[in-house]
């Protein structure tokens, strides 16, 4: 039952000048005759050493051979979701019909929900950041791990995995994301906190082409919101989503932290946290497939091409 309210901690909101104390994000916490608290103030693990986001150093991820390409299972079925604001961000609600495995994990996990981070500045909206560089928007769509689907009963036992997150990082693009159209239609029904409206779509409509999901990093951290459970095993995918600017600007413009809509949901982004001597892990890119760096490589052929033009 904590997992499961884990997952969904997001949504049990509360306006932003709620009569008792409540966990918001920092423009929250700023605003006038605010009694919110900030992330600098979050309690359960949240002030632990292995928590999330973090900035992730691509040069220094190590490649690691077992994490190959996902299964997807229901992610391409077209489904009527609830979609809330839960007074921190917006949330589709995602049945129990979508599930993953592969990817270098333990384990299935089924898909519970999904909900991004963002903000006006279209360069400092997601959570985690690539090389110092944060993107417009950050999606998570959250997993919970199916015991009975591990490889051994050790793992099984594991709690540093229990949830999976795919992350994807969003970027401003030239060119209106139809697949991303219906969402951005709801936000309009649901401004205030504790509102729920409906969308049709599949996940896959939401995300880059398949074939662009093979290339992500790896880490073991927490959850981005209180409790901060550090449970969590992150997949933060190279290849950005591309949204127009006008969808992107819509989550901020359509959507409110408080019932009286004076307070734009926005900047609703964790600070980054301490990687500390956690290792950072990538999956096998094609650039490094070759074994020899190229020139190495062409030297026996070019030598052979220069013996053969002298004969």
């Amino acid at each position: 039952m904590r997992l499961l309210l884990a997952l969904l901690a997001l949504g049990a909101a509360r306006p932003v000048a709620c009569a008792e104390s409540h966990w918001c994000y920092d423009i929250q916490a700023e605003a006038p005759n605010s009694v919110c608290e900030g992330p600098d103030k979050w309690g359960g693990d949240c002030q632990k050493e292995q928590q999330s986001p973090i900035n992730i150093v691509t040069t220094k991820a190590e490649v690691d051979h077992n994490l190959g390409p996902f299964s997807f299972f229901g992610y391409d079925g077209k489904n009527t979701w609830t979609v809330q604001n839960n007074g921190h961000s917006v949330m589709v609600l995602l049945g129990d019909n979508v599930m993953i495995a592969g990817g270098g994990l333990a384990a299935q996990y089924r898909a519970k929900q999904l909900h991004l981070h963002w903000s006006v500045e279209l360069d400092r909206g997601s959570e985690h950041s690539l090389d110092g560089d944060r993107f417009a928007m950050e999606l998570h769509v959250v997993h919970e791990k199916e015991k009975q689907t591990s490889r051994n009963q050790k793992e099984a036992q594991d709690s540093n995995d229990e949830i999976a997150v795919l992350a994807f990082l969003v970027e401003d693009g030239s060119e209106e994301n139809e697949g991303f159209r219906p969402l951005v239609e709801a936000l309009s029904k649901i401004p205030q906190p504790n509102t729920n409206t409906t969308m049709s779509a599949s996940l896959l409509d939401l995300l880059p082409k398949k074939e662009k999901l093979r290339h992500y990093f790896r880490y073991l951290g927490s959850l981005t919101t209180p409790n901060c459970d550090e449970k969590v095993v992150w997949t933060v995918f190279e290849e950005p989503i591309r949204l127009h600017r006008d969808q992107i600007l819509a989550f901020s413009q359509k959507l409110f932290y408080d019932n009286q809509q004076k307070l734009n949901m926005t900047d609703n982004v964790r600070p980054l946290q301490r990687r500390g001597k956690r290792p950072v892990f990538k999956s096998q890119a094609a650039g490094l497939l070759l074994p020899l760096p190229l020139p190495a490589l062409l030297a026996p052929t070019l030598a052979g091409l220069a013996a053969a033009f002298l004969h």
